[in-house]
């Protein structure tokens, strides 16, 4: 009888993956918390929430019981002129959480699709109200998504090659700091004539390798962006619901977002779904006796029952203080760690949001998401029983809210063994 590996390569093409090369895939056949368990038993320590996802640990009995019970009651209704209780408890729900001026929500599939409605949204906004505007401010080395608008609103790497005479131009700024702030300013004040608006992500530059950039700096940024009339789309994808240390990244700003963008974490990585907020400001230009000036966009599964579900139970495990308590407890973690290994001679830098924390290889050569190292690391980590995703010769650690202790001092114990090593 084949393995699930071996009938995976006949049949499977994995993402961000060069298949030629690429090491078999290894098949998990069960998740419990932190964990997860391959085919053989073997047990890894997911350092990554699987890609970011996975807030609570695996399985959790709780979220698997809301949607269990949801799967008998409804689990898919068209979504255009028909509604259900979970969509706008979600809704309800997510708002309390959200700067006041949140007022609406628009459901998509995923991270990228929720970038995709928030562009829209900005650019047909000035559109309603007669205005050209159709620029947008975007980050250096942005990352939001790998549609094709959000992927002409990131940085152009070898990932967008191949199409990049197909994305359209964005204008480009490095992200703020004490010592940019004002340059900055001055550019922005000579192009925000035609600029619709400015997407960011905030405090974390994810994919960059765990850029970061600091709060107040991005405060007076967007507050300068809003007196040159630049509408402001916060991506949450990624900081959302606990990673940054608060519930939101907005939660460390005083400037609020007029539209914001949010999937990974949303169902706590039960299931796909993504959700884009606004004001109601922008609301309100799409509503007229002009049918043309409505928002066309949807999905077959916007505002699937089941996954609006296991993001509500999801909030539920998030507002708990023991998953307050937890969050605070690694962000505390990862900074003494952060403290007591900030001058090993093999670290270039190492850098600390919330739970992020980033520890970036001394190479002797730039940083890049195609240094050699990354194979290394990955498959060291593999061998130590710890599920790391190298960017280059950046590893980071980004666990599920449910970690232990000892599992923290068992991946911080790994990586100072690798700096010995490699």
């Amino acid at each position: 009888m084949k393995s699930l590996t071996e009938r995976d390569q006949q049949v499977i093409w994995h993402p961000y993956t060069q298949m030629l090369t690429a090491s078999p895939a290894i098949p998990i056949v069960k998740g419990k918390g932190a964990y997860l368990f391959d085919e053989q038993g073997k047990r890894y320590l997911d350092a990554v929430s699987s890609w970011w996802v996975t807030l609570h640990g695996h399985a959790h009995p709780y979220i698997a019981e809301k949607v269990a019970a949801q799967l008998l009651q409804l689990e898919q209704v068209i979504f255009a002129g028909f509604t259900h209780r979970p969509a706008i408890e979600l809704a309800e729900a997510l708002l309390d959480l959200l700067p006041g001026n949140q007022q609406k929500v628009f459901y998509t599939d995923n991270g990228s699709t929720a970038i995709e409605v928030a562009l829209k949204m900005c650019l047909q906004y000035w559109s309603n109200k007669g205005k050209k505007k159709q620029k947008i401010l975007a980050f250096t080395n942005a990352y939001h998504g790998d549609t094709f608008g959000a992927m002409s609103v990131s940085g152009r790497s070898p990932w967008t090659k191949p199409f990049d005479t197909l994305l359209f131009d964005v204008v480009v700024i490095d992200p703020p700091s004490e010592d940019n702030l004002q340059e900055l300013k001055t550019y922005i004040s000579l192009v925000a004539p035609e600029i619709a608006c400015f997407i960011y992500e905030p405090l974390v530059q994810g994919s960059a390798g765990m850029l970061m950039h600091s709060a107040a700096a991005l405060d007076q940024l967007m507050s300068y962006c809003r007196e040159q009339e630049i509408l402001l789309i916060q991506d949450e994808v990624f900081t959302g619901f606990g990673r940054t240390g608060k519930n939101f990244a907005c939660d460390h700003l005083t400037a609020a977002p007029d539209v914001m963008c949010f999937s990974k974490g949303l169902t706590g990585g039960t299931m796909p779904l993504g959700a884009t907020t606004c004001t109601n400001l922008i609301y309100e230009a799409f509503l007229s006796d002009d049918r043309h000036k409505a928002l066309f966009h949807g999905h077959s599964f916007t505002a699937n029952p089941l996954a609006c579900t296991a993001a509500l139970a999801s909030i539920d495990l998030l507002l708990q203080q023991q998953t307050q308590e937890n969050i605070e407890r690694i962000c505390k973690r990862h900074q003494d760690f952060l403290l007591s290994h900030q001058h090993h001679p093999r670290i270039k830098a190492i850098r600390q949001t919330g739970t992020i924390l980033a520890i970036e290889w001394q190479t002797g050569t730039a940083s890049s998401y195609f240094s050699d190292l990354r194979d290394k690391l990955y498959h060291y980590f593999l061998g130590e029983g710890i599920l790391l995703r190298p960017l280059g010769n950046i590893i980071y650690l980004l666990p599920p809210y449910c970690i232990s202790d000892k599992d923290l001092d068992d991946i911080y114990k790994a990586i100072l063994k690798a700096l010995n090593q490699f």
